[in-house]
């Protein structure tokens, strides 16, 4: 099958995606990425092997910012071939988008014109922070599985929880998740990996939550009994990590590489559009907006 072209949009405040994505299809220049403003970038990066770790079935061809020298200077970075003036004018040019802005007010502004061309999306993280919201843009799909959404920290291979620790720990009976910075933004960075990992749990119950200045903490207890909280502790500086209680045992998961949760959810995109993978759980998805709904 042909190389998939990809048109990314970019960038919102604190949100790097454009130079990173883009280089894990294309690789990058090292000369122009040191000068990335986002330095955590170019440093992951480093300790890839490009071309061996780029996702060789796509390709990022076209770029648009709302700042044309900013769109040319993550180009040159990230090898990307054409800059445009207007988003829209990737229609036509391009297989599939990267909405890789995580400004959720203007995902469904955004998305729009795209998905009722019939081009598959990614929209980064949060979709929505509504449920409202999100389900007006899902019901814009022409077809299963032109959507896709995450945060991809849900890919991260330490949140990868096996059979073998499953077993170890027991009957889960307390998870508890924490991640730095504001709720309505990064709170998905913790509530969707836990929500893969303690699987089908019924209903929720009850939210309870509880804010100080920047800080939010709020626990779901769910028809099963089992309670989660999700922390966003605003500018106190911590990893982003897990922590799992079960009946027999305890496990705390540290999220570290960025680079693999990154790629693994961009491949998982491109999968889907291959038909390797299965269209996105759209039930999960609004379970996840539910979450950070009634946590704001």
């Amino acid at each position: 099958m042909k190389t998939i072209k990809l048109g990314i949009i970019g960038l919102s405040e604190g949100n790097g995606h454009p130079y990173s994505w883009s280089a894990i299809f294309n690789g990058y220049n090292e000369s122009v990425m040191k000068e990335c403003p986002f330095p955590v970038i170019p440093e992951y990066l480093s300790k890839q092997n490009f071309p061996e770790d780029a996702i060789r079935e796509g390709k990022v061809t076209h770029i648009w910012t709302q700042n044309k020298d900013l769109s040319k200077h993550i180009a040159n970075a990230a090898n990307i071939e054409k800059v445009v003036d207007n988003y829209v004018d990737m229609i036509g040019e391009v297989d599939a988008i990267l909405l890789a802005r995580d400004d959720y007010e203007l995902h469904y502004e955004m998305s729009k014109p795209f998905i009722e061309a019939g081009l598959p999306i990614y929209i980064d993280k949060p979709l929505a922070i509504d449920r409202k919201t999100a389900e007006m843009i899902l019901s814009l799909e022409k077809y299963d599985g032109q959507i896709f959404t995450c945060s991809a920290i849900a890919y991260a291979k330490e949140f990868s929880i096996s059979q073998e620790v499953i077993e170890s720990i027991g009957p889960l009976e307390y998870v508890d998740a924490c991640v730095m910075k504001s709720w309505d933004k990064y709170a998905v960075h913790i509530i969707e990996p836990v929500l893969k990992i303690i699987g089908c749990q019924g209903n929720i119950k009850s939210i309870h939550k509880s804010k100080s200045l920047n800080k939010n903490v709020v626990t779901v207890t769910w028809e099963s009994g089992l309670q989660t909280t999700f922390s966003s502790l605003g500018n106190i500086s911590c990893p982003i990590q897990i922590r799992l209680f079960g009946k027999n045992g305890y496990k705390e998961l540290l999220f570290k590489d960025t680079y693999y949760a990154f790629k693994k959810s961009l491949q998982t995109f491109i999968d889907i559009i291959k038909g390797k993978e299965k269209p996105l759980d759209k039930h999960f998805v609004l379970q996840v907006v539910d979450i950070i709904e009634k946590g704001i």
